[in-house]
């Protein structure tokens, strides 16, 4: 059988010594999953939720949904055409297709709380921060997965409009942006539900928004309110997702 082969089995030999060590590098023990009283004392001390804040926390659920939407959608609008540069097949030239290639590998690789520490020193404590450390973190992700989508966009549509005379910029816009578009807006949406909690680590430095208040309440030891912060957090979550699919069916 093909999975008897020499080299698959030492395949499995390699995951089995590098799951091993990193379990002995991360202290992991299976028998500490089994000591769940603490976790029950934890848990315990979250009820009676406390419902009297709503009306605060719920404003600052919706300052976390402007971060994410505002830094996902401006990201999205400056990567979009950063994709055409940064793919194999309308770059234009390597030079340019390498320099914007590294470029988004540069902004994908710094990680959003590292530029939200650098922005809230520059412009000080609110959301600002948090919302161009999403952008600019956003701009490389997006990037790299729609000049995927491009370099793997069918030819027969740009063939069709350069036969007609259309302009290298002309064609590319009209015959790959349909054929992407769905996964486009795949992609947007997913990265709409990660900015979410991004923003949720942002608040821990100052970011505003309904992470901050989860990270003041879990100072405090007010786990009555990190309840109510943590259920609006996946309200927040379940809100994007199906309106996400909602545009994503009537696109598709």
């Amino acid at each position: 059988m093909v999975w008897f082969k020499k080299r698959y089995i030492l395949y499995t030999l390699f995951l089995l010594l590098a799951l091993f060590w990193s379990m002995n590098m991360t202290n992991f023990e299976w028998r500490k999953l089994l000591q769940v009283g603490n976790m029950i004392d934890m848990t315990s001390r979250f009820f009676p939720i406390e419902w009297s804040l709503f009306p605060s926390m719920a404003y600052h659920s919706l300052v976390t949904l402007s971060m994410a939407f505002l830094g996902s959608f401006l990201a999205l609008i400056v990567a979009l055409p950063l994709s055409f540069l940064a793919a194999k097949n309308t770059s234009g030239n390597l030079g340019m297709y390498t320099a914007v290639r590294g470029g988004l590998s540069a902004l994908r690789s710094i990680p959003e709380i590292v530029f939200g520490l650098i922005f809230v020193t520059a412009f000080g404590l609110g959301p600002f921060p948090a919302v161009l450390a999403i952008i600019l973190h956003n701009i490389g992700v997006l990037g790299k997965l729609l000049s995927e989508l491009i370099e793997a966009a069918d030819d027969g549509p740009q063939e069709a409009m350069r036969s007609v005379g259309a302009t290298r910029w002309i064609g590319h816009i009209f015959a790959i942006v349909p054929q992407i578009w769905p996964n486009v807006l795949s992609h947007y949406f997913y990265r709409f539900e990660v900015a979410i909690r991004t923003s949720l680590i942002l608040g821990f430095i100052g970011g505003g928004g309904i992470g901050q208040q989860l990270f003041n309440h879990f100072q405090s030891f007010y786990y009555s309110a990190v309840a109510l912060d943590i259920v609006l957090i996946m309200i927040l979550v379940i809100f994007v997702d199906f309106v996400g699919a909602k545009v994503r069916a009537r696109v598709i």
